[in-house]
């Protein structure tokens, strides 16, 4: 795992063994995983979406408490993996980084509790795996402007970007800000330190 310019979220680069059958490779390992982290990733649902090209999910987020960190890979087609700081009080709020990962370098990205995350579809198709902390709580679900001119993501514009309505109407980060709906940052070091804790006993 390598540390991205967010605090909390990483990329894992798999080694890929290839023969005259195809490849293999270990999209996630208990041990090299808690031993960068210092907790494992506790598996409570698993996502998929498929998507065409120029499709753009997210900014999405959850309310800490409770919280869901996510791990992501792609393994058909290609997507622009985006993590955003939406955490009030962290020393990059507001900033975002990137990542391609796709079917041919097989990365994933971690996102811990609190951070932002969206991804734009770079292939004719791409399927997009979501390994979650914990399940979908529609109460704690929250969203913001992948447009957002404050945030700033450099998307390719060179596709056309296809948004749910629910994503085009999705407030700006100020916005959410001001509406007391952002996870604090000490909020989420303390959902980080517990996972620690726990993976400690």
């Amino acid at each position: 795992m390598e540390a991205l310019a967010i605090e909390g979220a990483w990329v894992y680069t798999p080694r890929i063994h290839h023969d005259s059958r195809g490849l293999f490779n270990e999209a996630y390992r208990i041990g090299e995983f808690t031993a960068d982290l210092g907790y494992p990733l506790d598996l409570q649902q698993v996502n998929t979406s498929v998507s065409r090209q120029g499709v753009i999910r997210g900014i999405h987020y959850t309310q800490v408490p409770p919280g869901q960190a996510k791990y992501v890979f792609c393994p058909s087609g290609a997507l622009l993996d985006v993590i955003v700081d939406v955490r009030v009080g962290s020393p990059t709020f507001g900033r975002w980084d990137s990542v391609r990962i796709d079917e041919d370098s097989r990365r994933a990205v971690f996102l811990e509790h609190g951070l932002g995350h969206a991804f734009m579809a770079l292939s004719p198709a791409a399927t997009a795996v979501y390994l979650c902390t914990s399940s979908y709580l529609p109460d704690a679900d929250r969203d913001v402007d992948p447009l957002d001119p404050d945030i700033a993501i450099t998307w390719p514009r060179d596709l056309e970007h296809i948004m749910s309505a629910k994503d085009a109407a999705a407030p700006s980060l100020a916005q959410q800000r001001d509406a007391g709906l952002l996870p604090s940052y000490a909020d989420c070091l303390r959902a980080a330190e517990k996972m620690r804790a726990a993976a400690r006993y």
